[in-house]
């Protein structure tokens, strides 16, 4: 049966752990398809690193239980071996009864058993106390056991193993303390694994460390997924038309579904790279421009003015653009840091970006107000904002009116429709929305044929 890597918070090496796990599999020469709860875009980066295959994310607030049901059932076959790694600490979700998004919540809904991950830095005996309460607040999850992460010395190990004999809890792994083991992180988390120079010989290290300190012989069992059968496959049309997805380090935040839907609904992905590709755009017929880290590369992406050219004809001449946080920050006038350093960047957008201090992050509730190309008035969403960054001017007709979760939560617009390009800081996971996908080729294919019929 599969298994959930849960934390008893943040910070506690879950990620790692993680990918110790993985690639340790992998090193085997298993195949294994890997989860992750929430709504994160950088740590399923490392698993779909580690393991060759996409990792997909299990979110019942941005799509539903019946789709995370339907989404792991679907990937969770023809492989050898399946992981979910969880988010924050096991219980923590959004403070609705029975702990709505948390790692807990998706465990159940999946009735699969938790692995248990402890920083031991700061405790010994008191260990036995916080994974009794871990174990008894839920009686519906099962803890399969633990593993007990940052183990200073031989004798705090023997404090750890004696204080945790009584419950019988199985002991999975001891990891010894080793500081140099966290990855380089920045303003949104950890740092992605395509600008790490050093990922190849960190994953070595990983790999020789879960042989010699978890323990595969219960592990195991535990990670197989049954009998491996043939995933049914999705039925695909033929592709009619070409996306381009922005995909380099400025631009790599999406959704592995999102993607899948575009490809079923009969478009051919064609990724391209606005750092790189300084002669233009691609030869397609409409874009998507996911979120990341246009602020880290702002100078780059503002000497491209030839792309930013090739942008704007498009747009006038109605290719329909999709954009999410780091594609509205790109295709804005320009991008701020908080050092007051300016860099121009598409100006398709009557507004500017500037770094703020402050991190706007959570999910949201999305009521569409203005008519887009991808969605109708009235039709409600549910999305993420994770951004540093805020517009300078306030959209005149926004697309969303957005409200947070919680009582003391107040509604704000947000997003932006210009011709047939639609932004917005908001994240969404298109699951249970397939309409934005369908609708987004569909336009494209449009675009397609009045572009045909003008070259004739």
């Amino acid at each position: 049966m599969p298994l959930v890597i849960a934390g008893e918070r943040s910070g506690v090496g879950k990620t790692t752990l993680t990918l110790m796990i993985l690639a340790c599999l992998r090193r085997w020469g298993h195949t294994v398809q890997a989860f992750k709860v929430g709504p994160d875009y950088i740590d399923p980066q490392f698993h779909t690193q580690v393991t060759g295959r996409p990792c997909r994310n299990l979110d019942p607030i941005l799509t539903s239980e019946t789709y995370v049901q339907t989404c792991f059932g679907r990937h969770a076959q023809g492989v050898s071996h399946v992981l979910v790694e969880g988010v924050m600490g096991l219980f923590d979700g959004t403070g609705e009864p029975e702990y709505r998004g948390s790692t807990a919540h998706v465990a159940r809904l999946l009735n699969l058993p938790v692995l248990l991950v402890i920083d031991c830095s700061r405790l010994s005996s008191s260990v036995a106390a916080l994974v009794q309460g871990y174990r008894t607040l839920d009686a519906r999850l099962t803890l399969a056991g633990v593993i007990l992460n940052r183990v200073a010395s031989d004798r705090h190990r023997e404090l750890l193993l004696e204080a945790l004999a009584p419950l019988g809890i199985p002991v999975l792994g001891l990891i010894p303390r080793q500081d140099d083991l966290g990855r380089p992180a920045r303003h949104l988390g950890l740092v992605p694994p395509g600008e790490l120079g050093d990922f190849a010989p960190w994953l070595d290290r990983l790999v020789g460390l879960g042989q010699r300190a978890l323990a595969w012989e219960h592990l195991l069992p535990l990670l197989s997924a049954g009998r491996p059968s043939l995933a049914p496959e999705v039925p695909r049309p033929a592709a009619t038309v070409r996306l381009g997805i922005a995909q380099d380090a400025a631009f790599n935040f999406y959704y592995a579904d999102n993607l899948d839907l575009l490809g079923q609904w009969g478009a051919e992905l064609v990724p391209w790279s606005p750092l790189q590709d300084t002669q233009g755009l691609p030869d397609v017929h409409g874009l998507v421009i996911g979120g990341g880290f246009p602020e880290t590369f702002a100078a780059i992406l503002s000497s491209q003015s030839q792309l930013h050219r090739a942008l704007r004809h498009a747009a006038g001449r109605g290719m329909p653009m999709y954009a999410e946080c780091g594609g509205l920050m790109f295709l804005s006038q320009s991008i701020t840091a908080q050092t007051g350093e300016t860099w121009p960047m598409v100006g398709l957008l009557p507004t500017a970006t500037q770094m703020a201090g402050r991190l706007t992050l959570g999910y949201r509730r999305g009521v569409v107000q203005a008519p887009s190309p991808f969605l109708h008035p009235g039709e409600l969403v549910w999305g993420h904002e994770f951004h540093h960054s805020v517009t300078t001017i306030p959209p005149p007709m926004p697309l969303y009116s957005l409200r947070g979760l919680g009582a003391a939560a107040v509604s704000t617009p947000e997003g932006w429709v210009s011709n047939r390009v639609q932004a917005s800081y908001l994240h969404l996971h298109w699951g249970e929305i397939p309409g934005i996908p369908q609708r987004l080729v569909a336009r494209a294919r449009a675009y397609a044929q009045t572009v045909s019929k003008g070259q004739r």
